[in-house]
C-alpha cells in the first residue's frame, strides 16, 4: 500500500498556491519535549543519531504531537566531520569542541573525504526507516554550510565574535578558499546521500554567516554556496537557506540557485519582499514569544501570517529555534491556530 503524504509543505517551497500556510519548527525535535529528556538521560546526542530506529523516533515525536507540516532530521551540523578528519566532541554546555583545529593551508590538504554509505550509515538508515515506514509529511535533511562549520573547526569551539575565522579568511586566502572547496564537497556529497535515501527537501544552515558582511561574503562565501546550490539542484527537491543574524544578506541568498530564503525574526517579510526577494519566504516568529501569554504568541503569529500570506510561497516557522522552556502544548495550540487562520482567509 503507498502511503499518502501531505505535500502542503512542498507545494509552498516551490511557490505553488495550497488550501491552508504549512509550518514546522526549527528544533522541533528535542530539549522542549519530556520525552526527549528523558531520553537524554540515558543517552548522548552522538549516542540518539548513531541508533536509528531511536533517532526516528525523536524525529517524528513533534510531528504526531503537534501535528506539523514537515519533519526535520534530528541530528548535527558536525555529524559529517569526524568523516574528513575533524575530532570533535559535543560538549554538555559548551557546543561542539575540536581538538585539532585548523591553522594552516596543510591543515586544510590534510582533511579527506566523505562517503556517507560508510562513514555515515546511521543517518541513511534512520532516513530510510522514516521516510518508508514512518512519517506521513515530508521529512527534511540539512548540512551546516561552509562558513558556519569552518568558524567550528578554526576557532576550536563556538566563538562570539569570530575573530579567528575572518583574520584566518582575510591572511590565508589559499587556505581559505581551499577550505571552502573541501567543505562544499563534503556537503554535496553528504546532502546528495540523504535525498537519496528519501529526504524530501534540504535546508542548509548558516547559523553564524552573519558576522561578515555583504561585500565580504559576497568574495569569500558565495562562490562555494552557488556550487553547492547548483549541485544540489539536479536532485529536484526544495532547497531552503537560513542563518541567524543575517538579514542583510537575504538579497545575496535570493539570487542562489535554491527555492526558499529563510529569515530570522529581525527582518519582517513584507519588507524582505519589498528589498526584492522574489523566492519562497520562511519564517519568522520570534522564538522568545512562544513563552509569553497566549493572546499575546496568537496577536504575533497572525500579523506574521498576514504578512506571508500576501502572496503565495510561504512557510511559517520560528525565526530561530524553540526553546528548551517552550511548553509543547504551546507548539500544539500554535500549529492549530496557523492551519485553521490561514485556511480560513484563503478560502475568502
Amino acid at each position: 500500500m503507498v502511503k499518502e503524504i501531505n505535500e502542503t509543505f512542498l507545494k509552498a517551497a516551490k511557490g505553488e498556491k495550497t488550501d491552508y500556510v504549512p509550518v514546522w519548527y526549527m528544533r522541533q525535535a528535542g530539549r522542549s519535549q519530556p520525552e526527549y529528556r528523558a531520553i537524554k538521560e540515558k543517552y548522548s546526542l552522538f549516542e540518539i543519531t548513531h541508533q536509528p530506529e531511536l533517532c526516528a523516533y525523536v524525529t517524528r515525536l513533534p510531528v504526531e504531537q503537534y501535528g506539523v507540516d514537515a519533519a526535520i532530521l534530528y541530528k548535527d551540523i558536525m555529524t559529517p566531520l569526524p568523516a574528513i578528519g575533524v575530532d570533535v566532541e559535543i560538549k554538555s554546555g559548551i557546543g561542539p569542541v575540536i581538538s585539532n583545529p585548523i591553522r594552516s593551508l596543510a591543515d586544510v590538504e590534510r582533511l579527506g573525504e566523505i562517503h556517507p554509505e560508510t562513514d555515515v550509515p546511521y543517518v541513511l538508515e534512520t532516513i530510510k526507516l522514516l521516510t518508508e515506514e514512518q512519517l506521513s509529511v515530508p521529512l527534511i535533511g540539512f548540512a551546516g554550510a561552509p562558513f558556519t562549520l569552518a568558524s567550528y573547526m578554526i576557532e576550536g569551539g563556538p566563538s562570539k565574535n569570530y575573530n579567528k575565522t575572518k583574520a584566518f579568511m582575510y591572511a590565508e586566502p589559499k587556505a581559505w578558499f581551499a577550505l571552502m572547496d573541501k567543505l562544499g564537497d563534503t556537503t554535496i556529497t553528504y546532502v546528495k546521500s540523504q535525498i537519496k535515501a528519501g529526504a524530501s527537501a534540504i535546508q542548509i544552515f548558516d547559523s553564524w554567516v552573519g558576522a561578515l558582511n555583504v561585500a565580504d561574503y559576497r568574495t569569500y562565501i558565495k562562490p562555494v554556496m552557488n556550487r553547492i546550490f547548483s549541485a544540489l539542484r539536479e536532485e529536484n527537491v526544495p532547497l531552503i537557506m537560513f542563518g541567524v543574524g543575517a538579514s542583510h544578506l537575504a538579497l545575496e541568498w535570493n539570487d542562489l540557485p535554491l527555492d526558499v530564503v529563510g529569515l530570522d525574526w529581525r527582518l519582517p517579510i513584507n519588507e524582505a519582499r519589498a528589498m526584492g526577494i522574489q523566492k519562497t519566504v520562511q519564517g519568522n516568529l520570534d522564538p522568545a514569544i512562544l513563552l509569553a501569554p497566549w493572546d499575546v504568541i496568537e496577536e504575533k503569529a497572525k500579523a506574521i501570517l498576514d504578512l506571508g500570506m500576501a502572496q503565495p510561497g510561504y512557510i511559517f516557522n520560528l525565526g530561530h529555534g524553540v526553546f528548551p522552556q517552550v511548553n509543547p502544548e504551546t507548539l500544539k495550540k500554535l500549529t492549530a491556530f496557523i492551519h485553521e487562520y490561514s485556511a480560513e482567509k484563503l478560502r475568502r
